[in-house]
């Protein structure tokens, strides 16, 4: 049995390990990755699993040694090592809180194709550890995984080919860092680390989109969209919904850059 923290990486596990594999997820359908808690059922279960696929969401940071202790012959997985993060980034340049979120690292890794090459590799590596006998076929299914990918990032880079200037999305959660830099865009943050700009930031974000021409506001299901819902309704916009947890990875970052290709024109 395997353990990872988010959906996502079940969907990598499940590419990699096959029928090998009975992936269970630590953050549930709906759950929020910031402040979940692991329930009593799922830390027994854990007794029973041979790795634990962690990936850096904020969650792991209180419960990841707890869970490690569950199961001490578990194998627990850094999979976004070697991965070089990139600094949480807030549009409110006049916040005091700019300057200490320059040291908080966004952990969003697995929304970015060239990115999950990594986050696979250290996947692939464990289940070889693991289950050295079935070595052919993980190393088989990886490398159709790795195939998979180079197409599915040479259609998100076709999608923003010609995109022009008109690169700015605006996001109320800024989960979309890595893909906005492997595609050559750029998120527009509302909120950061789950705390709701103030009367002022909002009136400057309002404005920042009317200049801009931004009609659509990117939210995700686990988050609540009242500061979201009073941009769209200040701009005349709409909110259209980008879920970085989807369970389908690869059909979801297609109809994703889909809406945000949309939204640039």
């Amino acid at each position: 049995m395997v353990f990872v923290s988010i959906l996502p990486q079940k969907y990598f596990a499940e590419k990699i390990g096959g029928d090998l594999v009975d992936v269970s997820v630590m953050v549930e359908p709906g759950a929020n990755p910031h402040t979940y808690e692991p329930k009593p059922k799922q830390m027994v279960a854990l007794a029973k699993a041979n790795i634990y696929f962690a990936i850096g969401v904020p969650f792991e940071t209180t419960w990841l040694e707890k869970i490690a202790a569950t199961n001490p012959k578990m194998l627990v997985v850094h999979t976004d090592a070697g991965i070089k993060k990139i600094p949480m980034k807030t549009h409110h340049q006049e916040s005091e809180l700019e300057h200490d979120h320059h040291s908080i690292k966004d952990p969003h890794v697995w929304l970015s194709p060239p990115l999950v090459i990594t986050l696979a590799g250290n996947m692939l590596k464990a289940f070889l550890r693991v289950d050295p006998a079935h070595r052919s076929i993980y190393e088989k299914n990886y490398n159709s995984f790795m195939k998979e990918l180079v197409v599915l990032d040479g259609e998100i880079r076709a999608t923003f080919k010609g995109k022009g200037k008109d690169v700015e999305f605006m996001v109320f959660h800024p989960a979309w860092g890595y893909f906005a830099q492997a595609y050559g865009l750029e998120q527009i943050p509302i909120e950061l680390e789950g705390k709701q700009p103030k009367a002022a930031q909002l009136q400057s974000l309002i404005q920042y989109a009317k200049e801009r021409g931004i009609k659509v506001i990117f939210a995700q299901p686990q988050f609540s969209r009242q500061a979201a819902q009073a941009i769209a309704d200040s701009i005349g916009g709409q909110i259209v919904f980008a879920d970085p947890l989807a369970a389908d990875w690869e059909r979801n970052l297609r109809q994703v850059a889909s809406k945000f290709k949309a939204a640039l024109k």
